[in-house]
């Protein structure tokens, strides 16, 4: 298949220097437990509320694959009497937390395609989750790195890094842009509910940053041309976070769960694989390429089993060769939207050129996006 003129010429990451453990994260979701079970023991007796059970390590490894995660404040998650990270509000002079971020990661991956700032004149900032509505944090990013042209802000889950890759591929294409920056800030753990032990261990905070500009411009020597993309969505509650600015008008329920990062993870499971997988070797097979051919798969990060199955449905038991379908899930947790650019960024670089890959990422919506791309 041939290039679409566009590519991918150099990216970035950032995340906290706080690393939190599953044995961490363990001991003090236990003694959280011991002290609500202590505290509601009546209540729990009675009947009238359940009583919570205990998390391990070993759980959360067989559950996800996840071992240590990044974090903003690990000990703000740590304190039983709080268990959601330290983030203090900022004077609208500072730079905000998720532009300072964006800003960190946009570093490496402009350092990377050899230009600067202000050879930029599309910004786009992509996040499962933004800390204000407006003005957009794109626009406050650009004005830091001296960016040219325009910038806004998108919200698609953890597909937000997929869908925008596209818009942006389309912009340059159409003329619309020169040079692009796409950054994806994501601080999962100001979403996250610590106190559920079902989801009390998956997110972990990072930023991932992308250079993408036309292919007869670029200076990089880390080029990888979009060979065409693809998107889905298909709307569905089991992936939820109920947050927004009309919460304060219902004051019964401005701080319920719901608030929060909360899904029917089983459901979820059992619809993203074959969704998924049908979906990449779709994609794939009309970009004129054979799914045991493709290189490496860059999938999205939120469950190792889950990825591993997707992957064993398109390549068989290729699919299990973590050098074929990196995961950093080990390290890094669930980043949401900056998962796939993760395992990109710190798995790609070995493949010659002429490789081919896959940048997939599915989520919340429900929403899925493909990405095939070449190395130049």
């Amino acid at each position: 298949m041939q290039s679409t003129g566009v590519a991918i010429t150099g990216t970035g990451i950032h995340h906290p220097s706080d690393v939190l453990t599953n044995e961490e994260l363990c001991e003090s979701f236990n003694r959280f437990v011991a002290l609500y079970n202590d505290t509601n023991a009546a209540a729990i007796a009675a009947g009238e509320c359940e009583a919570k059970s205990e998390s391990s390590p070993e759980f959360i490894i067989k559950a996800s694959g996840i071992v240590n995660r990044y974090i903003v404040d690990k000990a703000g998650v740590l304190d039983i009497e709080r268990m959601f990270p330290r983030i203090p509000d900022r004077p609208d002079a500072e730079l905000s937390l998720q532009a300072e971020w964006a800003v960190e990661a946009a570093k490496g991956a402009l350092a990377e395609a050899k230009l600067a700032g202000e050879d930029i004149d599309m910004v786009v900032l992509a996040s499962s989750n933004l800390q204000r509505m407006y003005p957009s944090i794109a626009m406050e990013v650009q004005h830091h790195i001296g960016a040219k042209g325009f910038a806004y802000d998108v919200v698609v889950g953890c597909s937000s890094v997929t869908f925008t890759i596209q818009s942006i591929a389309d912009a340059l294409r159409a003329g619309s842009a020169r040079r692009a920056l796409l950054v994806n800030p994501e601080v999962m753990s100001g979403h996250a509910n610590f106190t559920d032990r079902d989801s009390h261990f998956i997110f972990g905070d990072a930023a991932t940053a992308m250079v993408i500009e036309r292919v007869e411009e670029t200076k990089s020597d880390h080029v990888w041309e979009i060979l065409g993309s693809r998107l889905l969505s298909s709307f569905s509650s089991n992936i939820r976070n109920n947050f927004g600015f009309l919460n304060r008008c219902d004051t019964e329920k401005q701080f319920a769960p719901d608030k929060l990062f909360y899904q029917q993870g089983r459901r979820v499971f059992k619809d993203i694989v074959p969704l998924a997988s049908k979906f990449i070797r779709s994609h794939v097979e009309d970009c004129g390429l054979q799914v045991e051919a493709v290189d490496r798969y860059w999938l999205h990060q939120a469950n190792l089993n889950m990825n591993q199955l997707i992957a064993k449905k398109l390549i068989g038991d290729a699919g299990l060769d973590r050098k074929r379908a990196p995961t950093v899930l080990d390290t890094y947790g669930n980043t949401a939207s900056c998962g796939s650019i993760l395992a990109f960024h710190h798995n790609s670089r070995d493949l010659d050129p002429g490789a081919h890959g896959i940048l997939c990422s599915f989520g919340a919506g429900y929403s899925i996006g493909s990405v095939a791309i070449r190395r130049a």
